[in-house]
């Protein structure tokens, strides 16, 4: 019989499960409480005095002049692409692999969306980007996707060099760094998720950073319209003659609750996200070099790091084990565990696959707007990157991981006796059903 605890065997976990603590997130502590009370207590949920005050104390931690909150991460993204003006007859381009939330609202603006292949990271290939671009191309939405760090210097030449808008979807990589500088700190505009289980977790919020005045003002016009006056809006004259009504038809504004979590998460979030990297990379270590794995983390020795690791990956070889489905590799790891965590195989699904960006029209128009843009061949190689999921620790335990890293090596050493009855199954999810019949065919 197999030491595999799917095949009969006994678990790594068999007598212990990892404490709570090891991952839950976020780290909640008396003064989170004391503030949330205070808004609760005082009914402040509806206000601004909060907002404003996290928004220049993100800001100068982001290192941009303006910050702006909006009730989550979706809406300030959509408050992105409205800012830089994209609209009818636009195209945005995209990488094809990330949540929808990323590039969905570019549909309702009337722009048509281009998706850009990924590379072995599974970010946004700067080799691919050329292709993508045509005389329509307004913009570039690029997403540190799970953690890692897009190539911004490639990115940046390439989008100055055909004077394109970068906007940066950094709801994964909050505290990134691309070669000592933040995430979000490079393209024109950034915005991101603050919802309750990213890196940077303060219930259901979001939050758009800029250097442009003029952006900034544009933003804030498109779900705030209690600021859409001239208290605020000082530069972007073509919005003036339209105060007082939030010009997304949106009602944008910050729930005050999760502002005043995310001011004390703020304080303290450098420190928490420094001892998950030194948890991470001790994990990372402990499986460098088995056969199949490959840590999915940057070098850091340029200053680049992977924030707060947000849903941490393992870069997954088959064919370094006779071609065993990334599926059926992460059922027996979380058969190891026995329910001290899951593993999972897979991310977020291919979007040019999905019917939304082909087929939906949400104009009632004779011609479709939501068309997927080019769909080269080459996008398919974006199915041969697969991926498992890492444990997510939050606190440096060395004596737990050690057991996590046990549960990694064991199936890696018995990966043969999962090879008979292996299917080739569809890695990755779309959120809230299976779709698998209708979009996709894994080969």
């Amino acid at each position: 019989m197999s030491e595999l605890a799917l095949l009969g065997g006994t678990p790594v976990f068999s007598d212990k499960k990892a404490p709570e603590e090891l991952f839950k997130w976020p780290i909640i502590t008396q003064e989170d409480i004391d503030a949330a009370t205070d808004v609760i207590v005082n009914n402040r949920f509806s206000g601004t005095e909060i907002t404003t005050q996290f928004e220049a104390e993100f800001a100068q931690w982001q290192g941009r002049r303006f910050g702006l909150c909006f009730t989550n991460g979706t809406m300030s993204l959509a408050a992105a692409m409205f800012a830089i003006g994209l609209g009818e007859g636009d195209e945005i381009i995209c990488p094809t692999k990330t949540y929808w939330a990323s590039i969905a609202y570019a549909i309702h603006l009337g722009a048509k969306v281009t998706f850009c292949n990924i590379n072995d990271n599974m970010c946004l290939d700067p080799a691919d980007l050329e292709r993508c671009i045509t005389p329509r191309t307004k913009a570039i939405m690029v997403v540190h996707y799970m953690a890692y760090p897009c190539d911004m210097d490639a990115i940046m030449e390439i989008a100055n060099r055909h004077n394109l808008y970068v906007i940066e979807d950094v709801s994964h990589g909050h505290g990134t760094m691309y070669k000592g500088k933040k995430a979000g700190s490079f393209g024109h505009i950034a915005a991101m998720s603050m919802m309750s289980q990213k890196g940077f977790a303060a219930g259901e919020l979001g939050m758009l950073v800029t250097d442009d005045r003029r952006l900034y003002e544009r933003a804030l016009a498109y779900g705030h319209y209690e600021r859409n006056n001239d208290n605020f809006i000082l530069e972007a004259d073509e919005i003036k003659d339209f105060y007082h009504i939030a010009l997304g038809g949106v009602k944008g504004r910050a729930n005050q609750l999760c502002v005043a979590l995310a001011r004390g998460q703020l304080r303290h979030f450098d420190a928490r996200v420094a001892e998950i990297r030194q948890a991470m990379n001790y994990f990372y270590d402990g499986i460098e070099g088995l056969p199949g794995l490959t840590p999915r983390r940057v070098d850091e020795s340029d200053g680049s790091t992977m924030g707060a690791y947000y849903v941490p990956k393992i870069k997954y070889k088959p064919e370094e084990l006779e071609g065993l489905s990334a599926s059926r590799f992460a059922e027996a790891v979380a058969a190891e565990f026995n329910g001290s965590y899951r593993c999972a195989s897979g991310a977020n699904r291919n979007l040019h696959i999905h019917k939304y960006f082909q087929t939906f029209d949400p104009f009632h128009s004779t011609a479709p707007k939501a068309e997927g843009g080019v769909v080269d061949a080459s996008l398919n190689k974006a199915d041969e990157v697969y991926c498992v999921s890492a444990p997510w620790f939050k606190h440096f335990e060395p004596e737990w991981i050690d057991l996590f890293i046990t549960a990694y090596k064991k199936v890696v050493e018995n990966y043969r006796d999962l090879l008979p009855g292996d299917e080739n199954r569809i890695e990755g999810q779309w959120y809230g059903s299976d779709y698998d019949k209708d979009y996709t065919k894994k080969k």
